[in-house]
């Protein structure tokens, strides 16, 4: 996988920066009752454990080396992974996700030389913390605050997690690949992807399909048709086709887009958000 742009990388992904279109769109109640926080977080602990269970197999040096986002080791990466849990575990008692963005980048400078023993039990324990605050009772169709003033549900926490700890396996580069993803966790992240650049003003109107014509809808789970997004520059609409993983990449910023058919035009370059 060739290296992204760190800053495209943080601002696509990180739930700080995430778009406000999703619940402005979709409406807080409506998407509240659509998504099941529970299941979410079972996924969130099974997706930690397979991450766990193969950094385990690394060795300090392992640690040290550069991870595929650049300027960050593999120790950074983990650093931010669990000083994320603890942030919204923060977001979901109702405090700042982060005292501000200097400590938060001041957090995983300062984390990221650890060895690795001191790596995994940072991971495993601030992911219990994260699994303790959702096991929680509580009214998860509130709305909850991220970074920057974005809000979002209580409900959605849960899936920003296992973003985190799904796509952030993925760069450590330690063998687990778009490829590897679950299936449905794939075309949930495509289809709020697709969301996210929905009427963007510097992308044209794209239809999104995988090679199956496979999609993921909300509230509606697997069926077929594609994914719209874009819509906010001028163009004629254009229909790019690939696997699903190589279509996540693309809109993650993780992955240049080179496997991709383009119907009638060139594929659009995507901007951070």
């Amino acid at each position: 996988m060739p290296d992204v742009a760190l800053d495209h990388i943080a601002r696509v992904f990180d739930l700080g920066a995430t778009s406000a279109t999703f619940t402005r769109t979709c409406g807080a109640a409506i998407v509240g009752a659509m998504i099941d926080h529970v299941r979410d977080l079972e996924s969130v602990r099974e997706a930690t454990d397979r991450l766990l269970a193969v950094v385990g197999t690394l060795d300090n040096a392992d640690v040290t080396e550069p991870s595929r986002l650049p300027g960050w080791s593999r120790g950074h990466v983990l650093a931010h992974l669990a000083r994320n849990a603890e942030a919204l575990v923060n977001v979901l008692a109702g405090r700042p996700m982060y005292v501000s963005a200097e400590a938060r980048d001041a957090d995983i400078a300062r984390d990221a030389p650890r060895g690795l023993r001191e790596q995994l039990d940072d991971v495993r324990e601030s992911a219990e913390l994260f699994a303790r605050a959702g096991a929680e009772e509580g009214d998860w169709g509130r709305t909850v605050e991220l970074r920057n003033g974005v809000t979002d549900t209580a409900s959605r926490i849960p899936f920003r997690r296992l973003v985190e700890v799904e796509l952030h396996h993925v760069d450590l580069g330690i063998g687990y690949e778009l490829e590897d993803l679950p299936e449905e966790f794939t075309y949930r992240e495509i289809d709020f992807l697709a969301e996210r650049f929905a009427g963007h003003s510097e992308v044209p109107s794209v239809a999104l399909v995988t090679e199956t014509g496979r999609m993921w809808s909300r509230g509606a789970g697997f069926g077929t048709g594609n994914w719209t997004t874009g819509g906010g520059a001028p163009g004629a609409p254009l229909s790019v086709t690939g696997r699903p993983a190589d279509l996540l990449g693309w809109l993650c910023g993780r992955r240049p887009g080179s496997a991709l058919a383009v119907d009638r035009g060139t594929l659009p370059t995507l901007p951070p958000l």
